[in-house]
């Protein structure tokens, strides 16, 4: 298939490619780079810098499939300029899906977020409950799902809603929970948990390319939302885990984030995904990779930092 992937030289959208290369897709990737680009060259890739709000220069002809991830992602760095990110979040897929639709392309695959759903108490949050975002990426999540579905009639709509993503990848993250402690562990021998009862929904990279390719299979067998997150933990949990594997000491601390959910995956798993890859798969990636060499502690790995190095805020 020829497929466009946005946000390709991110944390998920690298190791995406790397995967779709494998299976002998031809790929073109259109991001911005505020990151970088950690992606090698292949004949059946193409690589274009570009903003997602430039969507005229775009090249959507002749395409099978969108895979939409490019956005500015996070509280923090949405915080840093809500307008960017209202324009790059919910501008950016009217225009790409509009696009899209103008040349025929058959199926839409967005990047949303398990975090649109806000302050749940239900024990399991499905697709069908209220959303109630609480910050402006959310919020710019839960518009950019609105937007894209008023075209399904037009186009395959399949949204994703993912958990907190961890594991190692190219362009690493180190801002994302499992990462963050693991790392503070190696590092410093302490990790500071923020709250630390708060419950969230994790995936693991791998698992998460693996959502991604299993709509792309199953082309117009399956639309519309799904949960996409299979361990519900806390914080204080994670960190645990952390110091199972690296001794390391706890130190719990206050929070300002009440953010507390779980994640139900049912629908995705009925439609025959399993899960192969855990937390704890994640953890010891992260360890291996700092011990061999390959991972250091880098502001790059660290979103709001590389935005904040643009002039973009």
């Amino acid at each position: 298939m020829n497929i466009l992937l946005t946000g390709g030289c991110g944390y998920v959208g690298t190791v995406l490619t790397e995967k779709l290369l494998e299976e002998r897709h031809k790929v073109t990737v259109v991001d911005i780079m505020w990151f970088g680009n950690y992606l090698k060259e292949h004949e059946n890739l193409t690589v274009i810098k570009e903003d997602i709000r430039n969507a005229e220069n775009i090249p959507m002809e002749g395409m099978d499939v969108v895979l939409h991830l490019a956005n500015v992602a996070n509280d923090p760095c949405s915080d840093l300029n809500p307008k960017l990110s209202w324009e790059v979040n919910a501008l950016g897929i009217k225009l790409l899906v509009e696009r899209a639709t103008e040349c025929g392309v058959k199926q839409f695959i967005f990047a949303s977020s398990g975090s649109v759903y806000g302050v749940k108490d239900e024990p399991e949050v499905t697709e069908e409950l209220s959303l109630v975002p609480i910050s402006d990426y959310n919020k710019t999540k839960m518009i950019s799902e609105r937007v894209l579905l008023s075209y399904k009639d037009k186009i395959i709509v399949q949204i994703v809603r993912p958990a907190t993503v961890c594991g190692v990848s190219p362009r690493m993250r180190l801002d994302l929970s499992v990462n963050m402690l693991t790392m503070q562990a190696l590092e410093n021998r302490k990790i500071t948990v923020f709250g630390g009862n708060q419950t969230r929904p994790n995936i693991n990279l791998k698992d998460m390319i693996r959502v991604y390719l299993h709509f792309l299979e199953q082309g117009d067998k399956l639309q519309g939302i799904y949960n996409a997150g299979f361990e519900n933990i806390s914080i204080l949990d994670i960190a645990e885990r952390v110091v199972e594997k690296v001794p390391a000491e706890i130190i719990v601390t206050e929070s300002n984030d009440p953010r507390s959910y779980r994640l139900s995956s049912k629908k995705l798993l009925a439609t025959g995904f399993e899960q192969k890859y855990t937390v704890d798969d994640a953890i010891k990636e992260v360890i291996e990779a700092f011990n061999n060499g390959t991972l250091k502690n880098e502001e790059g790995c660290y979103n709001i930092k590389a935005m904040k190095k643009t002039n973009l805020v």
